[in-house]
């Protein structure tokens, strides 16, 4: 039995058909399907009981000051705190619950949480409109502690997981240069050992490191052998190491999550914070992103919706022409288009979190990076459209910061933010086509093999 069907039998669905009660203020697809009632082969009484307790707990603890938050270009230093002692920010790691570095959550046992926790935390996130308050949260812990979790020794373990699940210490990834991006195999930060074969001496630059200026603790992929991926390595770099020089970057949007430009000036860094084996850190960087990609595509989504949201909250009052804009069939139509590409995208969304749950981690690596990729380029780009249409219905509103279009203004400059980190459009779009013609060859490989095997 997988772990997901483990999961599911433990726990009493709602009903006999799986039938959620209705959740929410119940605008016109402003919350996923299973929110309005609708039967649903995913959630179960334990992913109801978290949907309430995130709900409760971003609409008291964070809605009422993205903005603030937005202006002063960073995020309260107690709020990771705040999320770690209402015991879900260490599922911003992905399933299963990281049991051995943090509490279990006091109402959800760890044997029970699957990926569909996490959409439902990601979801009740985004609800916010606020790329920066995602990225401020789990923008750099859910990148930068995997490796470690996954590949490190035991003793970085314990020294570092610990204090990052708890919202003592900050973690982010470090990967990007100012001339490698989706290119990661051709990255130039270097880290060679010094004469006495104890520390790495890490000399480079990183660049838009989400979390980087308020991290302790960076996840860096550096080079110690040749050209390509063969030569790439991972080393946790600590923020009190000398040599180590950040510098918040002035971005389109996400202002409050931190994006920093990092200088390493010959830093050094002892061996022991080698994470895994030297020159095997490519296969750790990708071991990794399909769920980046997978947190992107929730974020994104949710965020389509928010636009929808807000933009049919505001159509139901704004008043044009001597009646409410709903009343104009222009308006419904852009409602209706935005609702049919949200709709859809999420209804993937979820196909894909239930293959997640049920695959084995080698199986999601070989058959759903280019599934996964593709509908990174669905998600952004439903995010953008809904972003445009959103703007036009709420007209000059959602030109100012702050006010009834702050939803709408935050979301329309934060969609670069999602569109491009992560795998470009246009990277993963080759990345699935390529992914899929080498599961078609694999595919015919093994016909051939089985034909010539019956034939002796």
């Amino acid at each position: 039995m997988s772990a997901m069907s483990a999961a599911m039998s433990s726990q009493t669905p709602m009903n006999a058909n799986n039938k959620q009660a209705p959740f929410g203020e119940m605008i016109p697809w402003g919350d996923p399907a299973w929110y309005r009632g609708y039967n649903s082969p995913y959630y179960r009484a334990s992913h109801a009981k978290l949907r309430a307790q995130v709900r409760a707990f971003v609409d008291k603890e964070i809605m009422p000051f993205c903005n603030q938050w937005d202006e002063a270009k960073k995020l309260p230093m107690d709020l990771l705190k705040k999320c770690a002692k209402a015991g879900w920010l260490p599922a911003v790691v992905g399933a299963p619950w990281p049991k051995d570095f943090a509490p279990e959550h006091p109402d959800i046992p760890a044997a029970e949480w699957d990926q569909f926790h996490e959409l439902i935390l990601i979801d009740e996130l985004a609800r916010t409109g606020s790329g920066s308050v995602l990225w401020g949260i789990s923008g750099g812990l859910s990148i930068g502690l995997p490796p470690v979790l996954h590949f490190g020794s035991t003793e970085l373990k314990r020294r570092v997981a610990p204090a990052c699940l708890s919202g003592e210490k900050i973690i982010c990834l470090a990967i990007t240069e100012p001339l490698a991006g989706s290119d990661v195999a051709n990255l130039r930060c270097t880290a060679k050992l010094d004469e006495t074969g104890e520390n790495y001496i890490v000399n480079g630059e990183k660049k838009w490191i989400t979390n980087g200026v308020f991290a302790d603790y960076f996840t860096v992929a550096v080079r110690t052998g040749g050209p390509g991926m063969g030569g790439i390595s991972m080393l946790l770099i600590e923020k009190d190491m000398p040599g180590v020089i950040c510098k918040q970057m002035q971005c389109m949007g996400v202002w409050a999550s931190g994006t920093t430009y990092i200088t390493f000036e010959d830093v050094k860094v002892p061996k022991k914070n080698l994470i895994g084996r030297e020159n095997e850190g490519f296969k750790y960087i990708m071991y990794n992103f399909n769920h980046e990609r997978w947190s992107i595509v929730a974020q994104a989504t949710r965020s389509a919706r928010v636009c929808l949201e807000e933009s049919m909250r505001y159509a139901m009052k704004r008043r044009t022409f001597g009646k409410k804009l709903i009343e104009h069939p222009v308006i419904r139509w852009k409602l209706a288009e935005m609702a049919r590409q949200v709709e859809a995208t999420h209804a993937a969304l979820e196909h894909i979190t239930y293959q997640m749950s049920t695959m084995n981690k080698m199986e999601q690596m070989q058959r759903l990076g280019g599934d996964t990729a593709l509908l990174k380029v669905q998600s952004t780009k439903v995010f953008e459209y809904c972003a445009r249409e959103a703007a036009q219905i709420f007209g000059g509103a959602s030109y100012v910061r702050g006010g009834q279009g702050e939803k709408v203004e935050r979301c329309y400059r934060e969609v670069r933010a999602y569109a491009i980190p992560g795998g470009s459009e246009e990277v993963m779009a080759d990345l699935a086509v390529r992914e899929g013609m080498k599961n078609y060859t694999n595919h015919l490989k093994k016909l051939s093999a089985g034909s010539a095997g019956a034939k002796m």
